[in-house]
C-alpha cells in the first residue's frame, strides 16, 4: 500500500503481493525490491547452515519466556491492530523483562504513534539492554519523527552497543518515511547514521559488526548527504558481509562518486566473496563506470557463480557498449544450447540455464538498441520460438533491437493475437504486450523516423488484442499498460469502460491507469459507481485502485465517495480511505473511524498458533526440480507460520508454479492465479522480527503492510534492505541447490509439513 499516513510504510519501500512484471525484473534486480508480492538465481549447490543468532541477528527479546496467557493477550492485540494503554501499555512496565520486550515489539507491529510516548522511557532507562533495543527497534517500526531525538542519542557512544545498533537502524526507517519538506529531521537522521559508521570505522578491529551492518541499510534508506564516502571507506573491510552490504548501498544510492569506484573494481577482480562480488558490479554498473567494461564483460561470462554473473550481465547492460555483442552472443548461444536440448527432451520443463540466458537476452537489448543486428535478432528468434513467446525479456530486447523488424514477426498475423488459433499462453500475449509497450516509449531521435509508423502499427495490435473476446483476462493488465504507454487521445474512455470487467485485476488496472490521467468529471463518475462493486470483491485490489484514482479527482464527488468507504468491512480499504481523506485535507483526520480489525482468528486459532513454540516445524516442498526443506519460525512469527501450515495441510500449494525468479535475489511462489496477483481469499498481518534476511530466509510476500496471504519467497544472498519491512517465517536448512536451480514456471509438487517436541 502506498498511501499509509500512520506508518507511512509503503513510502520506505515498494512492497507488491504480484510480482513486478517479468519486464520489469532487470531493472527491479537493480534497484531491488520487492518484494515482493504484487512491488525475486544463484547456483551455489552447498546447502547453508541452519542459522543461529549472530552478531547480524541478534534477538533482544531477553529470557524467561512470557507467559502463555500474557502472550496470547499480545498477539490477539497485535492481530487487531489494537494500541491501548491500559491493555499493551501496561505491560510495558511488566516487572518481567520478557513481557516489556514482547509488549514494545507489539506496539511497534501495530504501528500506532499514540505508542511512542510509551517506548520512549524504555528505550531511554529501561534496566534491561535487551528491552531498551527492542523500544527501539519498535519505534523505527512506527516511523514517527516525535520524539526521535531519544533515538539520536541513543545512537551515539555511550549506550549498550545493542541498543545502539537498533537505535540506527530505526533512524533509518524513520528517515524514509519523512516528508521530502522536513529537511531539517532528514538531516539530523542522516548525520546521526553516518557518525555511528564513522566512529565504527574509527575504533576498528574492536568495531561492532551489527551496527555497521544496521548502519549501512540505514544509510541506503536514509540517503544523508555525502554518504558515498563514507560507506566507500568500508568497501576494503576485513568482514566479507559488511564489504557486500557496503556495495549494496553504494548501488541503492546510486552512487557516482569517483572516490568509490577503484575499491569497487578492486573487489570485482579479486574479492574471494561471490556476493561481494556481485554487489560491486551492480555499484559498478549503477555508476556507469566505462573504465570496468573489460572486467564486467569478463565476469559476465567466466565467473564461476552465476549471482556474480548475472549482476555483472546488467551492469554491462547499464553501460551499453555495443562492443559487448559478442561476447554476449556467444555466451547466450551456449546457454540457448542447453535450454533448446532440455526442451526437445522435455518440452515443458524449465532449465535452469533460462534463468542466465533471460539476463543475456536482456542486456543485448539494451547494449544493441536500434540496432537490427542480424545476429543478435537471429539469436532472439530462436529464443522465442523454443519459449514459444512466453517471456517478456525476449519481446522488450527483439522489440528494442529492431522496432520495425519486430511487428513483421511472428506471431503478429494480420496484427491479430488469437490465443486458440496460435496456441498462445496468456503468458505470451503478456509478455508480446510488454514489448509493443516498449515501442511506445521509442522517439524518433533514438529510433529514427520510421517509428512513428511502427508505433502505429503496435497501437493497431494491442486494439485487436484488447478486442478479442478469446484474449485471457490474466494478460489484459499488460495489454492496458501498454496501450496507456501511447498515450492515446481515448485512454480515459477506454479505461472506464474497463472498470466494468469481471476481473478484479483488470478492474484495478484500470482505475490505476485513470489516476495517472488527467482527472475528468466522466472519470469520477465512473471510479464512484465502480466502488460499491470492488467492496464486494473477494480481493480488494480494485477497491484499493479505485480509492487512489477518487483521491486524484478532487472534487467533492469524489470525496464523498471516499468516505463513504470509511464503513467498509475491509480494514485496508477503510485505512486507504482514511489515509486519502487526510492528504487531501490535513484537518480531516479519520483515524477513529478506522477501529480494530476484525480478525479471521478465534482463541483456538492463536492457541494452536502459540503451541508452536514447543516444538521443531518443518516443511519439505517438493518442486520439478527436487525438494527443499523450510524451518519454520513459530517464536518469530506464529500467525504467519500458522497461515503457511493450514495452507499447505490443505494442499493449497500444490501444483502451483514459482511465477517469479530474479536472480541473486528471490524466487517467488503461492499464487494461484499464477500472474502474481493472487492469494487465499483473505489478508493476515505482518509479524516484522529481527530474523535478517540472509540467504536462504524464506518471507511473505506483501503490496503493503498487513497484505500477507499465500504468496512468499527465499532468497539467493543477503537482502538487507528487505529487513524490518517484510515478515520473515523460516529458513531454508536443506536443498538451497534445489532453490539456485528453480527457474520462472517450475511448480510446487506439494508441501509435507511436520512438527516434533523440542528437545528439553
Amino acid at each position: 500500500m502506498r498511501s499509509h499516513t500512520r506508518t507511512q510504510r509503503a513510502r520506505r519501500h515498494a512492497r507488491s503481493r504480484a510480482a513486478v512484471p517479468a519486464a520489469l525484473a532487470f531493472s527491479v534486480a537493480l534497484a531491488a525490491p520487492l518484494l515482493c508480492a504484487h512491488d525475486a538465481r544463484a547456483q551455489t549447490t552447498r546447502a547453508p547452515r541452519p542459522s543461529r543468532p549472530n552478531a547480524t541477528q541478534q534477538r533482544p527479546a531477553p529470557a524467561p519466556a512470557v507467559p502463555e496467557e500474557t502472550l496470547l493477550r499480545i498477539v490477539r492485540a497485535e492481530d487487531e491492530r489494537r494500541w491501548e494503554m491500559d491493555d499493551l501499555g501496561a505491560l510495558l512496565a511488566d516487572p518481567s523483562a520478557a513481557v516489556r520486550a514482547r509488549a514494545a515489539l507489539a506496539a511497534g507491529r501495530i504501528g500506532d504513534p499514540r505508542a511512542v510516548p510509551a517506548l520512549v522511557p524504555l528505550l531511554q532507562s529501561d534496566k534491561d539492554t535487551g528491552v531498551r533495543a527492542t523500544a527501539a527497534f519498535a519505534l523505527g517500526e512506527i516511523e514517527s519523527a516525535r520524539d526521535a531525538g531519544a533515538l539520536v542519542a541513543a545512537s551515539r557512544p555511550g549506550a549498550p552497543d545493542e541498543v545502539r545498533a537498533r537505535a540506527v537502524e530505526a533512524l533509518g526507517k524513520i528517515a524514509a518515511a519523512l516528508p521530502r519538506e522536513d529537511q531539517t529531521n532528514a538531516k539530523t537522521f542522516g548525520d546521526a547514521i553516518l557518525a555511528a559508521l564513522n566512529f565504527e570505522r574509527a575504533r576498528r578491529p574492536a568495531a561492532n559488526r551489527q551496527i555497521v551492518l544496521l548502519a549501512l541499510t540505514a544509510a541506503l534508506r536514509a540517503r544523508p548527504a555525502d554518504a558515498a564516502r563514507t560507506v566507500a571507506q568500508f568497501l576494503n573491510y576485513p568482514d566479507a558481509r559488511v564489504r557486500a552490504d557496503a556495495a549494496n548501498t553504494l548501488s541503492r544510492l546510486r552512487a557516482k562518486d569517483p572516490a568509490t569506484l577503484p575499491p569497487l573494481r578492486t573487489m570485482l577482480a579479486s574479492d574471494a566473496d561471490p556476493v561481494a562480488r556481485a554487489n560491486a558490479a551492480r555499484a559498478l554498473g549503477i555508476a556507469e563506470d566505462k573504465q570496468a567494461f573489460d572486467a564486467l564483460l569478463d565476469r559476465a561470462s567466466n565467473d564461476r557463480d552465476s549471482r556474480v554473473r548475472v549482476s555483472a550481465l546488467r551492469a554491462v547492460a547499464l553501460l551499453k557498449d555495443a562492443r559487448a555483442a559478442d561476447q554476449l552472443l556467444k555466451r547466450g548461444d551456449a546457454l540457448f544450447t542447453v535450454v533448446r536440448n532440455a526442451r526437445a527432451n522435455m518440452p515443458q520443463s524449465h532449465p535452469a540455464e533460462l534463468n542466465e540466458l533471460l539476463e543475456v537476452v536482456s542486456a543485448l537489448g539494451r547494449v544493441l538498441a536500434n540496432t537490427s543486428d542480424q545476429r543478435a535478432l537471429t539469436f532472439l528468434r530462436g529464443v522465442r520460438q523454443v519459449e514459444s513467446y512466453v517471456d517478456p525479456e525476449t519481446e522488450i530486447a527483439f522489440a528494442r533491437v529492431a522496432p520495425a523488424q519486430y511487428m513483421r514477426e511472428k506471431p503478429f498475423g494480420n496484427l491479430y493475437l488469437r490465443a486458440d488459433e496460435n496456441k498462445l499462453a496468456w503468458q505470451a500475449t503478456s509478455a508480446i504486450a510488454q514489448g509493443l509497450a516498449e515501442i511506445g516509449g521509442m522517439t524518433t531521435e533514438g529510433a529514427g523516423n520510421s517509428v512513428l509508423t511502427v508505433q502505429a502499427d503496435a497501437q493497431l495490435a494491442l486494439r485487436a488484442i484488447l478486442n478479442d473476446k478469446t484474449t485471457p483476462a490474466l494478460a489484459v493488465p499488460d495489454v492496458l499498460r501498454a496501450v496507456a504507454a501511447f498515450k492515446p487521445l481515448d485512454l480515459a474512455p477506454l479505461m472506464r469502460e474497463q472498470l466494468k470487467a469481471q476481473d478484479v485485476i483488470v478492474r484495478a488496472t484500470a482505475a490505476e491507469l485513470l489516476g495517472d490521467d488527467q482527472p475528468d468529471a466522466e472519470t469520477t463518475r465512473a471510479l464512484v459507481a465502480a466502488l460499491p462493486a470492488a467492496e464486494r470483491d473477494e480481493m480488494n485490489d480494485a477497491a484499493l485502485s479505485v480509492l487512489d484514482a477518487l483521491g486524484k479527482q478532487k472534487n467533492e464527488d469524489a470525496t464523498s465517495a471516499i468516505r463513504s468507504a470509511l464503513e467498509s468491512p475491509d480494514y485496508l480499504i477503510r485505512l486507504r480511505a482514511a489515509a486519502i481523506l487526510h492528504a487531501l485535507n490535513p484537518n480531516e483526520n479519520a483515524d477513529e473511524r478506522i477501529q480494530t480489525v476484525a480478525t479471521r482468528n478465534r482463541d483456538a486459532d492463536y492457541r494452536r498458533a502459540l503451541a508452536r513454540r514447543n516444538s521443531r516445524v518443518t516443511a519439505v516442498v517438493s518442486t520439478d526440480k527436487g525438494a527443499f526443506t523450510i524451518e519454520l519460525l513459530p517464536e518469530d512469527a506464529p500467525l504467519n507460520v500458522d497461515n503457511f501450515v493450514q495452507l499447505a495441510r490443505s494442499g493449497f500449494f500444490n501444483g502451483i508454479a514459482f511465477h517469479r525468479v530474479v536472480p541473486n535475489f528471490v524466487i517467488q511462489g503461492g499464487d494461484p492465479r499464477g500472474d502474481g496477483n493472487g492469494g487465499p481469499g483473505y489478508q493476515i498481518r505482518c509479524e516484522i522480527n529481527f530474523v535478517p534476511y540472509e540467504r536462504a530466509a524464506v518471507g511473505m510476500a506483501l503490496s503493503g503492510k498487513d497484505t500477507g496471504g499465500s504468496q512468499w519467497f527465499v532468497t539467493h544472498s543477503p537482502q538487507p534492505h528487505l529487513d524490518g519491512g517484510y515478515t520473515v517465517f523460516g529458513r531454508v536448512t536443506q536443498g538451497m541447490d534445489v532453490v539456485d536451480q528453480i527457474a520462472r514456471g517450475d511448480r510446487i509438487r506439494g508441501v509435507t509439513v511436520t512438527e516434533t517436541p523440542k528437545r528439553r
